[in-house]
């Protein structure tokens, strides 16, 4: 679904880096998996989006890889510009469930692996947050797991236009989560809703060896921003 705004054009109206970042030693894979067996106690703090279709609720997964290189790295995708759910937006691997899924994490997996031809076996799952509904009327479960590096990338180019790795320690710093707000159409076609979301621009490099931004905002941003509520509780 197209949008009615631009979100790389609207202004920023906070950044949250009164809050502290995650320490590096809570980002180590051992960390994270004594994290996910033994959970805090603890929040979302975002949970849904404000609806602006009428379509049915969907279940859908995503994989949150988390690239173990010397730091670790969350690998995300950019969609293709001629989807119709989400076009052109940075994601993570993922997409609805299907009836022979046995669980959310086969959901997510075994979208990983058309998408992105991420195969199972480079997969070690920590486990799943909560999920996150979107405006579009997908609830999402995302998955958690730490992926060897020894993987390769084989991109299904009808969904996927560019993949990509950003630093974890860089996610997990609120300084870099900024808030932004717009005035929406509401799934009644009548009504405006007030839609606020996150962004977590990128400073990385493309594809071409050259500096290219990254702008990583909504749902992704959303359940980013549930990752570092859950790592820093």
């Amino acid at each position: 679904m197209a949008l009615s705004f631009n979100p790389q054009e609207l202004p920023v109206i906070g950044v949250d880096d009164h809050l502290p970042r995650v320490q590096h030693e809570r980002l180590l894979p051992e960390a994270l998996r004594a994290r996910f067996a033994q959970p805090p106690a603890w929040q979302p703090e975002i949970v849904a989006e404000q609806r602006f279709t009428q379509r049915q609720p969907t279940h859908a997964s995503v994989l949150v890889p988390l690239v173990q290189r010397d730091d670790l790295m969350v690998l995300l995708t950019q969609r293709t510009d001629h989807l119709t759910d989400h076009p052109g937006q940075i994601s993570f691997p993922g997409g609805r469930a299907e009836l022979t899924d046995t669980d959310a994490t086969a959901t997510a997996l075994r979208e990983a692996q058309e998408e992105i031809g991420l195969e199972p076996r480079f997969v070690d799952v920590l486990g799943s947050m909560p999920t996150y509904t979107t405006g579009t009327g997908f609830i999402v479960t995302p998955v958690v797991a730490l992926i060897d590096p020894g993987f390769t990338v084989t991109a299904d180019p009808f969904e996927v236009a560019e993949v990509f790795e950003v630093p974890l320690s860089f996610l997990m710093n609120p300084a870099m989560h900024r808030r932004h707000a717009v005035d929406v159409t509401g799934a009644t076609g009548v009504t405006s809703v007030r839609r606020e979301f996150f962004s977590m621009p990128w400073e990385g490099v493309g594809a071409n060896g050259q500096p290219r931004r990254y702008f990583v905002w909504g749902a992704t941003a959303a359940m980013l921003r549930n990752l570092y509520g859950f790592l820093a509780a």
